[in-house]
C-alpha cells in the first residue's frame, strides 16, 4: 500500500514549523525524504491495523478511520515541537 502524498506533505509541513533543527539535520545529512516517507508509509500502516481492530470492536467504517488517525498521526507524522 502506497501512502498518501498528502501525509507526506503534512508531515513536511509540521516538521519545518516545529522541529526545524531536526529538518535541519536530516536535510544536511540527505535524509529528510526519506524519513517523510518513512512517517507516512508508518502511518498508513498502523492506522489500517487499528481500523481494523476498531471496526472488530463494533464501531462503524467512519468511526473506526476516524479514532485511527486520531491516534496515528501523533505517532509519525505530528511529532512534538523542538524545545
Amino acid at each position: 500500500m502506497k501512502p498518501p502524498t498528502q501525509y507526506v506533505s503534512l508531515a513536511e509541513r509540521h516538521w519545518r514549523t516545529c522541529l526545524p533543527h531536526r529538518v535541519a539535520e536530516l536535510e544536511r545529512t540527505g535524509q529528510l525524504k526519506a524519513k517523510l516517507q518513512e512517517a507516512a508509509e508508518r502511518t498508513v500502516t498502523d492506522a489500517e491495523a487499528l481500523r481494523q481492530h476498531f471496526l472488530q470492536q463494533g464501531l462503524t467504517p467512519n468511526q473506526a478511520q476516524h479514532r485511527a488517525w486520531e491516534i496515528v498521526r501523533e505517532r509519525y507524522l505530528f511529532l512534538p515541537p523542538e524545545e
